[in-house]
């Protein structure tokens, strides 16, 4: 049976123990301090929201009737109350549809059309967003989106800002709040994980999982609602 490690008895061997501990706890820290620091200024509520041509709707999970979750039915409210106060024209859902009975982004368009009111020439659904870095490389990519409202939970906005700059897009943060519950707390120590491999894709941009080919329906809606 291995032992357990012993605590130091020297006030050096202490000493360094305690040392060794406050750097790692910098350096867990550090990739959620940049994304602040980075995206600062950037997250808004509905009201205070600036204007953008794209929202993008990032999944967040459904439930086992193969409707959206509550958390992520949050987020396609706010998507539509964005476009029904007139601050974008075109919404686009990103999700996970990796296996045949698991369709996020068609869940999430049904929704919004159904639920919300939106006009279903009004939603372009991007399949391929497994992942935060996947949704918004594609949508700059694929989508060709550019300037664009993000909505996500107000713990995950900031990360998703920072990812969807570096993938190449002007972005402005629509934070969806959350009661405190043992999910949301849950959730948000996981996004100290997550800032440390979003710094990681920010620096490196990879390539998405399926990169292409290039789709114009973003397009096609601006043109017309121009």
């Amino acid at each position: 049976m291995p032992r357990m490690p012993r605590m130091p008895r020297t006030v050096r061997g202490k000493r360094r123990a305690l040392q060794a501990f406050m750097l790692l706890t910098v350096a867990a820290l550090l990739p959620s301090a940049w994304l602040h620091m980075t995206t600062d200024g950037r997250v808004h509520a509905v009201g205070s929201a600036p204007s953008a041509p794209v929202t993008v709707v990032f999944g967040a999970g459904l439930r086992q009737d193969g409707e959206p979750s509550q958390w992520l039915a949050h987020r396609l409210d706010t998507a539509a109350e964005l476009y029904h106060s007139g601050r974008t024209r075109a919404l686009l859902v990103t999700g996970d549809n990796s296996t045949d009975d698991y369709n996020e982004p068609d869940a999430m368009r049904r929704y919004l059309i159904e639920t919300s009111g939106i006009p279903a020439d009004r939603v372009v659904t991007d399949y391929a967003g497994f992942n935060t870095w996947n949704s918004c490389a594609r949508a700059r990519s694929v989508f060709g989106v550019t300037d664009a409202l993000l909505v996500s939970q107000e713990f995950h906005i900031r990360r998703a800002l920072a990812l969807c700059d570096a993938a190449g897009i002007d972005a402005h943060g629509v934070g969806v709040p959350e009661r405190l519950s043992g999910v949301w707390i849950f959730s948000t120590l996981r996004e100290m994980a997550g800032a440390v491999t979003a710094a990681f894709q920010a620096a490196f941009t990879p390539s998405p999982d399926f990169p292409g080919p290039r789709e114009t329906s973003l397009d096609e809606i601006l043109s017309e609602a121009s």
